[in-house]
């Protein structure tokens, strides 16, 4: 079996609502900044040049500067007489796993094939629209462009039918976290991934992950325990998830974590609090946002290729039954070409469905039923995830969908896009302020609150304030991977050296901007305030020192409660609570864990310990088969 490369759909057509396809030539422009990477120039390694006849290039390296999906970047080109030797991009601020990913997979294929007539990575195609861009302006300039347009990349080789022990649906965390537990149970594994990358969300996640861990805790004087963690988890849910489930999370997440470091993931040495966590247990990892779990996992895949098979670009339409057991899967690839696996247990983790705007409308009956959720509001997810697909297979082969009517906001989006970028809500030592420069509300509160109090202020926005105390540096990356003066040079905060001066920057009342820094440094002495807020972390200090820095903010769509009824086996059930035979489901797309509402930094550990715990599962179900 073969892992195929990431070709898009036709690119006439639309990946998805809201979502334009990459025309080879196209130019998109879109600025959004979800992280920062500097990627290494690729360089020319075993490639034939063109034809001798051929030979008109211009020798010499060109300039291109584009749009990228997160911020304009050059593009360097260097050329030989008769060949491209090496793309350079080394300046882009594209997300990790994600449009970074698509440039060096874009660039190496570009110097492999000696053309651009190549198709743009599905799930990031406004980064393969820059560098295709990019490198044609640079080929135009080298008087190379009719040599470099004329052949298109051979097509992927995609078998019709492929046979094995596992099935995953979704390359997400949850799914890559599934597979290799899988694997390690004794499976062979097939991944199907609609997208033309790895990692789905979690990619551009904070990558978050709350257990009870007393040796990092302990450390801190952070007082916690298993069963503080099974009791927030519910309460901040409004007592809506499933006992088992939740206990099930909450027991097993500290082995979840040392499962990781078993594999390579580095965390750091103390735990944080991610917005909404309602406790000082979050784990970080030592490189930026989630892109770093799915690293360590891609190099899992890469030193078990003999087990575990990666098909991209592959949309499961529909679960294999036979006699009320699930069998396998069809899918349909690069939009053209049926394609089965037959399995011994087929896992679903596609994900949440927060992306399809139409779906969540229909079923907004819960916690935000008072908000309309239409395009209007953004969501945290990279198209083309979170579409929901996954319910409907799972439906279709008879399993329960529960919870669907709780969807969560969360209030750190990006006004326009409702993505989560430049200065986070999570950790301490910021506030909150409305467009009159007042605090509004406890940062430290549950999301839905949180959000429900921003949608009260004027213009339903609001600023997030920081200092010194959150960036001492202005040029060292944060745990997302930015850093100030990246987000500075994009525009997308402001700064000074001064509460004064900041005011300014932000048109907001200076008296009440101070007032709000005074009364919030009241309570790090040790008193309660009037939103309830209380220093009760170890990491809470005083805001005194600037320079300070401000980001406007909106709530934005970010995870679904609801989904696929699953025990704690990670078993697809359906309306009794009878399991389906050889499905499993793991990740957003389960119902029933999180209640109503999630706290901050239980989608992680949901992802990998439900994911491992389907792996396993599913393993020991096809060694029985």
């Amino acid at each position: 079996m073969k892992a195929t490369s990431h070709i898009t759909n036709d690119c006439s057509e639309p990946l998805n609502q809201g979502f334009a396809a990459v025309t080879r030539r196209g130019f998109c422009k879109e600025a959004a900044a979800l992280g920062v990477v500097a990627l290494a120039g690729a360089g020319l390694s075993g490639c034939a040049p063109k034809d001798a006849d051929e030979a008109a290039f211009a020798a010499g390296t060109y300039t291109a500067n584009v749009s990228g999906h997160n911020a304009p970047f050059t593009v360097n080109v260097a050329f030989t007489p008769d060949a491209i030797e090496q793309i350079d991009v080394s300046d882009n601020q594209e997300s990790l796993g994600v449009g970074a990913r698509a440039l060096d997979d874009l660039s190496e294929e570009i110097l492999q094939y000696q053309t651009v007539n190549v198709d743009g990575v599905t799930g990031a195609t406004l980064s393969s629209a820059a560098l295709i861009q990019g490198v044609t302006e640079c080929a135009e300039q080298a008087e190379a462009y009719r040599l470099m347009a004329a052949d298109a990349v051979p097509a992927a080789d995609v078998e019709d039918t492929y046979k094995t022990d596992v099935c995953v649906v979704g390359g997400g965390g949850a799914g890559l976290a599934s597979a290799i537990a899988a694997v390690q149970a004794g499976a062979n594994v097939v991944v199907l991934e609609k997208c033309g990358i790895t990692g789905g969300s979690t990619n551009v996640s904070e990558g978050a992950l709350n257990a009870v861990d007393p040796e990092r805790q302990e450390k801190q004087g952070i007082e916690d325990s298993i069963e503080t963690f099974y009791t927030t988890t519910m309460e901040g849910g409004h007592q809506k998830g499933t006992p088992e489930l939740v206990h099930y999370l909450t027991d097993n997440a500290l082995d979840a974590v040392h499962w990781l470091e078993s594999l390579g993931v580095e965390f750091q040495d103390e735990c944080g609090s991610a917005t909404g966590s309602l406790g000082e247990r979050s784990h970080y990892t030592v490189t930026p946002s989630g892109n770093s779990y799915i690293r360590v996992f891609e190099q899992f895949i890469k030193d078990n290729a003999d087990k575990i098979v990666i098909l991209n670009d592959m949309q499961a339409k529909e679960l294999i039954t036979k006699d009320g057991k699930v069998t396998g899967v069809k899918a349909l690839y690069n939009g053209e070409k049926d394609v089965t696996v037959d399995a011994k247990a087929v896992i679903i983790a596609t994900g949440g469905f927060g992306g399809n705007v139409e779906y969540r409308q229909k079923v907004n009956t819960g916690v935000w039923k008072e908000v309309t959720l239409d395009d209007s509001i953004g969501c945290t997810n990279i198209l083309p995830c979170a579409q929901g697909e996954g319910l409907a297979l799972a439906e279709g082969a008879g399993a329960e969908l529960i919870g669907l009517s709780d969807i969560q906001l969360h209030p750190c989006g990006t006004p326009g896009t409702g993505l989560m970028e430049d200065i986070r809500t999570s950790g301490r030592n910021r506030i909150f302020v409305n467009t009159d420069g007042r605090r509004f509300v406890n940062e430290g509160a549950e999301r839905d609150v949180l959000c429900k109090n921003i949608f009260q202020q004027p213009d339903g926005t609001y600023w997030v304030v920081v200092n010194k105390l959150r960036y001492p540096d202005p040029d060292e990356p944060d745990a997302n991977g930015a850093t100030i003066n990246n987000m500075l040079a994009l525009g997308h905060i402001v700064a000074a050296d001064n509460v004064e001066e900041l005011a300014k920057q932000m048109g907001v009342d200076a008296k009440n901007l101070q007032a709000s820094i005074d009364a919030y440094n009241e309570v790090v002495g040790g008193k309660e305030d009037e939103f309830g807020f209380v220093a009760d972390n170890t990491a809470d200090a005083a805001m005194t020192e600037g320079p300070w820095y401000a980001c406007r903010k909106v709530p934005t769509v970010h995870h679904t409660m609801g989904g696929i009824r699953v025990n704690v086996e990670s078993e697809a059930c359906d309306a009794d609570g009878n399991p389906i035979p050889g499905l499993y489901a793991a990740g957003e797309v389960t119902g029933g864990i999180h209640g109503s509402n999630r706290l901050g930094g239980n989608a992680i550990a949901d992802c990998m310990t439900f994911g491992r715990n389907a792996g396993t599962n599913a393993a020991k179900y096809a060694e029985g088969k």
